[in-house]
Parts: C-alpha cells; structure tokens; sequence
C-alpha cells in the first residue's frame, strides 16, 4: 500500500548532503522532497516525513489556549466519532448486572469512568505541567538578550608590597568601598560586577526562542496523547470490569441449572430409573461451576481495583459497573467507514495522531538546534555592563573621597572553538541529532499504521466472532431444551442434558469473550485515529 498525504505550500524540509558532518546543510523550501539517507531506508517514507513537516502548519494546528485544561481545543469536532451501542436482543447472554446496594463499591457507569479523566488526573495532570514547563523555557528564551540588574557593595583592602605600573614594587596599605548598582571595583579597574549586565551569544537570542517554541508545540502534542491513551487505558479497564461481571452471571446461571439438574437425576436415582453415579456426576460438574464462580470474583475484585487505578481513585476502591450487561459498541467514523476504506483510516492515523505531530515538532525542534551550531561561529557572543555606584578610599585605613563612578564596558567576541574542530563536531553531532529524530519520527509512523489497520481488522475478525457465538448460544439453547422435553416424555435421563448445559456456558463466555475484545478493538481503533473515546 502506498500511502499518500497532502499539505500546504511552505513545508519546512531539509535536505541532507553527505560530504561529511561540515557539509551538512539545511534549508527552507515549499517543495516537499525525497532524499535517500544512508540511516534511513525507503524514499517514500522520508516523503511523507518531509511532508509532516511544516512549520507553520503545525504552529496553527497547535494554537491550544491556556485555558484549555486537557489540550484538545485544536482537534476538529466534525472529525469526532460518535458511539452507537448496539444490542443484541436473541440470545441473552446471562442475567443483567445489577448493582448491589449492600456492596462497599462505588456505583459506575461507563461516561462517568471516562469523564474522571480531566485535568487533575495525575497522568494527565504530569503532562499538562510539562507544557507549563515548556512555557516557561520559552519565557526564558524570549527574554535572553535583555539584562539582568544587580546591586551590590564590595570593600577591598589591601597590606604589603605590590608593583606598581612601572616596574617597582611598593608597600602599601590601601582600602576601597564601592556600593550602588554595581559592586567588586579595585582600582583603576573596571567595575567587575556590572550593575546593568547583559551578556548572550546571538545564535542563542536568534534561535533559542525558536527552539523553545517547538518544544511547547510539542509537548501541547504529548499532552493530548497522553490524555487520549489514558481514556483509552480507562475504557479498556471498565470493559473488562464489565466483563467479569458479566462471567459472573453466567455462572450464576449455570449454578442454578445444574442444581436442578442435580435435584432431577437424584430424584430419579431414587426411583430406581437412574444411577447414583449419574447424580456423582452432575454434583462434580456443580461443584466445578462453583469452583469457576470463585475465579470469576476474583477476576471482578482485580479489574475493579485495575479499573480504580486507571482513575485514580482512593487505593483499594472497588467498583460497581451500573451498565446493564455487556453489548457491542460500534465507534463509526464520520469520514471514512472503517469496513469499507481501511487505506484512508491509515491516512487519518497518520494525520491526526498527536504522537506524530509531537514527532514532527521534535524534527522542527532538531533541525533549529542544528542551524543554531551551524551558525555559531558567524555571529558574535555580546557582554554588556553598565555601574553607576558611589565609589572612594585611601591609604591606611582611611576611607575618603566618596564619589558618583560610572563604567560602561561593551564587548563583541567571536569564537571559533578549537580551531574550529569544536563547531564542527557539534554541528555533526546536531546533525545526527536530526536524523536519529527523523528516524524515530518514521518509526512512529509504521507503528500508527500498523495500531490503525491491525484494529481496524480486529474488528472485523471479532464481528464474526460474535455473529458466530450467538448462532451457538441459539444452537445450545435449542438442545438443552430438546433434552429437557425426552427427559419429561420418559425418552431420556437427566444426565444426557449435562452436555447441553456446558455447551450452553461454553458458547455464552465465548460471546462475552468476543463481545470484549471486540470493544478493545473499538477503543484501539479510536485511539489509533488520534481521537479521543467518547
């Protein structure tokens, strides 16, 4: 399958040419270009790299407001899915699942557990301070080249020999006091500690702020993955809780049907129509329901507790699901029918999964950090100081002659460190930077459409699964019944209809088996989209 993806003049690529690590150059250009790199295989996916790309896009498509608290203000609600439950009414599989108003559980049901993943979520919450963070970087390198203030005093004393201009050497005792904005002068010196200080490399005022920028953009992203996993991990968790319960009542089910089925082959050992060894038989198969009854709290008592954890609940909080029984849920999209057009859900993934688009603003980010070394050595590092302090002294420990002293000291300086072997190795290294970056920004890339077209085909395997299921839970009914009416009619014993029943508890945990996982290839595929369970 060869994917295609469209996207906006301006795209933000760079091209790669290797002639070793000095000659790596980057550059601007709308047109979207397939280089071959010897770290990375297959044009077509470094295509759809460059493509992912740009700059601006991803600066619109990121314009997420502080007042947002989960980070989803960017994503298009006409892209959103909408939940259809459907249910099956033939065959019931198992009584519904009540809540006990005796049980220490809290009382659930499924939009509740997924509205309790908000701001405050630990997990989310983690995520949202890193892009408070990340803010706050950018903050910082906005305001680089603006000077610092320090105000200050410093005494100096000095006793014994020094050298004075001309060679000879003097014995002195001095003392100095300087204070106001600015402190630390000895002397004739310059005022060491400017009170007004600014002092910044270019490269760092030019393309820090940019650096920071794509970091933000980033981690809004990472943000909204993270919110998008944990409703998915949240969804997942209560599905399977519901699932337990669900196991529950078809035991309880079974329990009740081999009691009378042992309560019938004992009557009719009595009679002398059956065997005792039949009625062995079915209280062994009784006692083995009982034995699956105790696994199945114990499943219910683990997702519970599972479920309390991906919510963040009080330790040890066990929960009551309020949905009546397990049912299908159908996540259909609105731009494209995931039966139908696999290959666009592909295209979706890849356009609207926010780890992607963290990925892309890594590579934006890396490819700002390898401009920033490249230019280094052309543009100045700039020392500013300025002191306007009360300064005097004297001989002894006479302390005199206070007055207004005002320095004013500019510098520009250009590095070429190590002979210029230093930039050099740390414009390859930013380089390869970029590249390892590019390289798992693809990866990400096979990864989402691997998670989109192997949910999307769980999904139709697990369709069949449950058609198939209620076909056996029809077929099973059919027998236990056509067992019961021989056994009423004299044609039979009891125990003929014991296969039946397990046939029957077989083919009702099948369907709730394959009605859950169906679910999770639900909540997958809408995580694989990029999109948020709703």
């Amino acid at each position: 399958m060869q994917r295609t993806i469209t996207r906006n003049a301006g795209v933000l690529t760079f091209v790669m040419i290797l002639s070793g690590c000095a000659g790596q150059t980057f550059r601007q250009t709308p047109i979207v270009k397939a280089v071959s790199l010897p770290t990375v295989s297959g044009t077509s996916k470094i295509a759809e790299a460059d493509a992912l790309v740009d700059a601006d896009a991803i600066a619109e498509a990121v314009a997420i407001s502080e007042a947002d608290p989960i980070g989803l203000s960017a994503t298009d609600p006409t892209s959103a899915m909408t939940v259809q439950t459907v249910r099956f009414v033939e065959p019931v599989v198992g009584d519904e699942v009540s809540y006990d108003e005796t049980s220490d559980g809290i009382p659930m049901d499924f939009q509740t557990a997924l509205a309790m993943i908000g701001g405050d979520h630990p997990t989310v919450a983690a995520a949202r301070y890193r892009v408070q963070a990340a803010y706050a970087e950018l903050q910082q390198a906005e305001v680089l080249w603006l000077p610092s203030i320090q105000i200050g005093g410093s005494l100096h004393r000095h006793d014994g020999t020094l050298q004075a201009s001309n060679g000879s050497i003097t014995d002195v005792n001095r003392n100095s006091l300087q204070a106001g904005l600015g402190a630390g002068a000895v002397g004739a010196g310059s005022t060491p500690q400017p009170g007004i200080v600014a002092q910044f490399h270019f490269a760092d005022a030019i393309f820090q702020p940019r650096i920071a920028q794509r970091t933000v953009w980033a981690r809004q992203h990472g943000r909204t993955a993270v919110y998008n996993a944990q409703l998915r991990d949240a969804a997942v968790a209560y599905n399977r809780l519901l699932a337990a319960k669900q196991r529950f009542a078809v035991l309880m089910e079974s329990e009740q049907r081999l009691a009378e089925l042992t309560k019938l082959t004992t009557d009719f050992a009595e009679s002398g129509e059956g065997l005792r060894a039949d009625v062995d038989r079915t209280e062994t198969e009784q006692r083995l329901v009982e034995g699956r009854l105790e696994q199945a709290k114990e499943q219910i008592s683990v997702a519970s507790f599972r479920l309390a954890e991906a919510l963040s609940l009080q330790f040890g909080m066990t929960i009551e699901p309020t949905d009546p029984m397990m049912v299908p849920i159908e996540l259909r999209s609105t731009i494209a029918d995931p039966a139908s057009n696999p290959d666009s859900l592909i295209a979706i993934g890849l356009s609207n999964r926010p780890e992607l688009k963290e990925a892309n603003c890594l590579v934006a980010e890396a490819i700002e950090r390898y401009q920033r070394e490249k230019s280094a050595p052309m543009v100045p590092s700039v020392i500013l100081g300025l002191s306007q302090t009360g300064f005097g002294g004297g001989l002894g420990d006479h302390l005199g002659s206070f007055h207004d002293r005002t320095d004013l000291d500019v510098l520009a300086v250009w590095q070429i460190r190590n002979l210029g072997f230093g930039d050099r190795a740390a414009a390859c290294r930013a380089a390869a930077i970029s590249q390892q970056v590019r390289a798992e920004q693809i990866r990400q890339m096979d990864r989402v459409a691997r998670e989109v077209a192997e949910a999307n085909a769980q999904i139709g395997f697990r369709d069949a699964r449950i058609t198939i299921a209620q076909k056996a839970i029809g077929a099973a009914e059919n027998s236990k019944q056509r067992n019961l009416d021989r056994i009423r009619d004299g044609q039979g014993i009891p125990l003929e209809a014991l296969q039946s029943l397990q046939a029957l508890e077989a083919a009702q945990m099948e369907y709730i088996q394959a009605v859950t996982e169906h679910n999770e290839a639900q909540f997958q595929l809408q995580w694989a989209l990029g999109w948020p369970i709703t």
